[in-house]
């Protein structure tokens, strides 16, 4: 740095400076490390994780819901097949996979995310992180599961959805399976996407062969176990 781009104080001087502004706690070099530090502690935490699956869902789905108690058996399911059950640890759709990971003896895993209408993991997670940032937290989903299993949800399932195919497709992760529980809910969106999407050349039939549709609990687990274990390029 030179001319009057030379800084009028030193490093040392701001850091033992008491009396200075704390804006350098909300400027971008001081995210990087926020950011770092959630990467590392992410790791740190589910790193001997083992075998495990996420699982996505609405955090509107009510306990009374059919759709909770099929996040339910499906969290049981997978843990009876040795997986661990990973959720945004929140409530509804995803609260319902930890309890019926929990209940099953599994581990209940929950990556919670800092929201203004949302707090805290739900009661059922027995290993939790929180985030502060969507990406590092979905980097955590896929790096430390070996398939996805979507029960009917909103916008930011739609988004954990998507992402994941589009890892797949471009093949930044290899043999993970996808797969959608609820053909009444699903079927509108594959129907949309082979009709509309792939009719007008945006997306392939390959493309569509990545998401596998059911009703069936088991026939959506037997598909993790089928593709899930398998190495990943």
């Amino acid at each position: 740095m030179r001319r009057s781009k030379v800084p009028v104080s030193t490093t040392d001087q701001r850091l033992l400076d008491t009396e200075g502004s704390a804006d350098w706690l909300h400027t971008d070099p001081w995210r990087v490390m926020r950011i770092q530090s959630e990467f590392v502690t992410g790791f740190g935490a589910l790193a001997e994780l083992g075998p495990a699956v996420s699982v996505f869902g609405s955090a509107r789905t009510r306990p009374d819901s059919p759709v909770y108690a099929l996040g339910e058996q499906v969290g049981r399911a997978l843990v009876e097949a040795g997986f661990a059950v990973i959720t945004g640890g929140g409530p509804g759709a995803m609260e319902a996979a930890n309890k019926g990971a929990l209940e099953a003896g599994g581990t209940s895993v929950g990556l919670g995310i800092e929201l203004p209408f949302e707090a805290g993991l739900n009661e059922h997670v027995d290993l939790g992180v929180n985030f502060r940032y969507f990406f590092a937290r979905k980097t955590m989903f896929v790096k430390y599961a070996c398939g996805f299993v979507v029960l009917p949800g909103g916008f930011g399932t739609l988004d954990e959805l998507f992402e994941a195919v589009t890892l797949v497709q471009t093949q930044k992760v290899t043999r993970f399976p996808i797969v959608l529980l609820g053909s009444d809910y699903w079927g509108g969106l594959l129907d949309w996407l082979r009709g509309t999407a792939a009719a007008e050349g945006t997306v392939g039939e390959r493309d569509l062969a990545l998401l596998t549709l059911t009703d069936d609990v088991d026939e959506a687990v037997r598909t993790v176990v089928d593709d899930g274990r398998r190495p990943r390029g």
